[in-house]
């Protein structure tokens, strides 16, 4: 997203605003791309309070280790306005660029648990020595922390049991991508299922602080900004369920979400008051 999309994010009133954390995303693959790190760098130099975070970064190119670098430099540049999305990341390009064979689905859980674990670790503790099965550090330094204590925030990924349990354990928030359907009300269907299984997860684990949901309105089969009063309807709907918040993707001119900016302009101006912000 250029720079003055995240001024205008801003300055319309939204939230949050978020970026994908990939080396190359689908069928745009062959297209521009920018590293997330950087991009959301700038974003906080242009920006004074919305959110920034990864949507959603993973452990299929990334180490914890350095990783968590990154993300302190950005807790401070952004002067605590970040959030880690984090996800267990799926198949395609990010496994197999650096020449790897693509994890099985058992390994990118298991993988994912620990990359998970020893970030937290490493963002609150000020040296950390840790050994797993995919990852480990011997006296990681950390100084000098977080801008937001004990650490910045984790937003989980999580659709599956054992993903939702990472997220019931280390997560300040939790996203949903809902079902994988062509079928709206079939999408909308499968949501509630899933956020009954992540409340049903939260009493398992004996999670008893809040935790955040929010829903990627644009894994439905509808693109959420098609219209403003499309995004109205799928927000209540959402609400409606306890999701806390949604996440909708920019209109591009073609292609994956095709859309107008100019629905974004109406919802800033009709949608957005009304719903409180």
């Amino acid at each position: 997203m250029a720079e003055p999309k995240w001024r205008a994010a801003e300055e319309y009133g939204f939230h949050h605003a978020w970026t994908y954390d990939h080396l190359g995303w689908r069928t745009l693959v062959d297209g521009p791309w920018f590293g997330a790190v950087p991009t959301l760098t700038a974003a906080a130099m242009v920006t004074s309070h919305i959110r920034l975070g990864t949507f959603v970064a993973s452990p299929n190119f990334r180490h914890p280790v350095p990783f968590a670098r990154d993300l302190l430099t950005l807790d401070d540049v952004s002067d605590g306005r970040f959030t880690l999305g984090v996800g267990a990341g799926g198949a395609g390009y990010d496994t197999t660029v650096l020449g790897d064979k693509p994890p099985l689905p058992q390994e990118r859980t298991a993988r994912f648990a620990e990359f998970v674990e020893l970030l937290d670790q490493l963002l609150v503790k000020d040296r950390t020595s840790w050994q797993g099965r995919f990852y480990a550090a011997d006296e990681a330094r950390s100084a000098p922390g977080c801008v937001q204590r004990p650490r910045l925030p984790f937003l989980v990924a999580a659709n599956g049991p054992k993903a939702m349990r990472i997220a019931a354990k280390f997560g300040q928030a939790w996203v949903t991508t809902g079902p994988p359907t062509e079928d709206i009300e079939a999408w909308w269907r499968g949501v509630r299922t899933l956020s009954e299984q992540f409340s049903e997860t939260l009493a398992t684990e004996g999670r008893h602080t809040r935790v955040h949901r929010y829903l990627n309105l644009d894994s439905a089969p509808v693109y959420s900004l098609s219209s403003a009063q499309c995004f109205q309807d799928a927000v209540g709907r959402a609400a409606a369920l306890g999701f806390t918040d949604v996440v909708a993707h920019w209109p591009r001119h073609d292609g994956v979400y095709a859309g107008s900016e100019s629905v974004v302009e109406e919802v800033a101006a009709d949608v957005l008051p009304v719903l409180g912000h």
